[in-house]
């Protein structure tokens, strides 16, 4: 009997990914097995899982809603650029996890934000994220503001171009508030 992780395993492509995502959607209660392998420490099965399972939450973000929580609460044991992205992805485009992991979502991301180890694509979320929060913790406005300057610089262009979106709006609501 083939199971989701040997489904996982065939092939690393875009063709096969789309083939999981679409059983997953046909039968929804694979998707607890599917978020169960992403959290593993097993690679690459977890990297796998995470791509359908960004896939999958792009069509259907219901389907994401009951793990927010341990996804957030996760994020500290990503070691590959990969989880963090298709984590902090899915989190940049659903409800804000609850108040027990809020805080330490907030100094994950702004750890990865100015790490200059991390790739872009997990800061161009940690950014996009940190924004959200700051909509309801305004308090943390300035402080992004800051850290995206600081690594402004440094980065590559598309974390200039996102940032200079979020550091123009950010200036606005910061100076409004004055």
């Amino acid at each position: 009997m083939t199971t989701l992780n040997d489904l996982l395993l065939l092939e690393m492509s875009r063709r096969n990914t789309d083939m999981v995502a679409d059983m997953i959607l046909q039968r929804p209660l694979l998707f607890d097995e599917l978020i169960v392998i992403f959290l593993s420490d097993k690679d690459p099965d977890n990297r796998r899982a995470g791509w359908v399972i960004d896939i999958v939450a792009e069509q259907h973000p219901e389907f994401l809603t009951p793990y927010l929580d341990r996804i957030a609460g996760s994020l500290h044991t990503f070691k590959h650029d990969a989880l963090k992205r298709h984590a902090l992805r899915m989190l940049a485009r659903s409800p804000l996890p609850g108040p027990t992991v809020l805080g330490s979502l907030i100094n994950i991301c702004f750890d990865w934000l100015i790490s200059p180890t991390i790739a872009t694509a997990p800061k161009i979320f940690c950014m996009q994220l940190m924004y959200r929060i700051s909509e309801i913790e305004p308090d943390l406005k300035k402080e992004l503001a800051d850290s995206i300057e600081w690594r402004m610089a440094e980065e590559t262009p598309g974390f200039k171009n996102c940032g200079s979106k979020i550091l123009k709006t950010l200036y606005k609501e910061i100076h409004a508030n004055k």
